[in-house]
């Protein structure tokens, strides 16, 4: 059901795109050019016009972007102790891995990798606290090095403590993060004097931080957000234009929205 899940996810998520409607807008125009129906030719070449404008004009997708990146705020790291904290959690979704890290012999990190250096960071600012990066890859069809192998070959390039380190490799979405490194939060978190689990920080990219603490506690999981990766700033660039920019924060943005509702209507949230 996982499995099927997660396919319908990633289709649901292409089809929504606006980019991707290029795909529909410039066959039917051509398709109809092909048939000398002009008119319809015209109104398809609008319609694929006024969605490159959609994507490309930035405000239309950061307004809501910005919104859900605010919904969880940043937590002041230098005002915890470490004591205060059971351990660290580093959710995949910032490594590129696959087939390339493996020929080309280094791993390769995306745009969300402040995903990575803010791991870095607080494992070297907390070097005895347990720490654990869950994640295999995000892709329908994944090849070569899981996102945690890669972590794990970062880790070693970057000297950092190799006895503090954990690594979850066979999740595919959030859920599935949460799901399988439950276990090893039980097994390897510090608890506190009544017994109880301590809190573990989470790092993972502010338009992300919101479904991933929501799934965490239906799963009883008391987390520390540490949100990174913002992709806006307080006030949306209203006259900004540009098609890169515009279709990543689209893709950020379908893939929350997706992702959120589909928890919650399987109830994982």
């Amino acid at each position: 059901m996982d499995t099927i899940f997660f396919i319908l996810a990633n289709v649901v998520q292409f089809c929504i795109e606006p980019l991707n409607w290029l795909l529909i807008f410039l066959p039917l125009s051509l398709l109809f050019l092909s048939l000398r129906k002009p008119a319809l030719c015209k109104r398809f070449l609008v319609l694929a016009l006024l969605d490159l404008v959609l994507v490309g004009w930035i405000p239309s997708a950061e307004v809501f972007l910005r919104a859900l990146e605010d919904i969880v705020p940043k937590t002041t790291i230098s005002e915890l102790s470490e004591k205060d904290i059971g351990g660290i959690i580093i959710l995949g979704g910032a490594i590129e891995g696959g087939q390339i890290s493996i020929d080309r012999g280094e791993v390769s990190v995306g745009s969300s990798a402040e995903r990575i250096t803010k791991a870095f960071e607080l494992i070297r600012k907390y070097p005895d606290l347990p720490y654990i990066f869950s994640g295999y890859s995000g892709r329908l069809l994944p090849q070569g090095l899981s996102e945690a192998d890669a972590f794990k070959q970062l880790v070693q390039e970057q000297g950092l403590n190799q006895a503090m380190a954990h690594y979850e490799n066979r999740s595919r979405n959030t859920y599935e993060n949460v799901l399988f490194i439950k276990p090893m939060i039980a097994e390897y978190g510090s608890k506190s004097d009544s017994d109880q689990p301590k809190p573990w920080l989470l790092i993972t990219s502010a338009s992300h931080m919101y479904r991933s603490v929501k799934i965490f506690q239906k799963q009883g999981i008391q987390v520390i957000p540490v949100p990174v990766d913002y992709q806006t700033a307080n006030t949306p660039h209203w006259w900004r234009f540009d098609l890169e920019d515009g279709a990543e924060n689209w893709n950020k943005l379908a893939h929350e929205v997706i992702g959120l509702i589909g928890y919650w209507v399987t109830g994982k949230i």
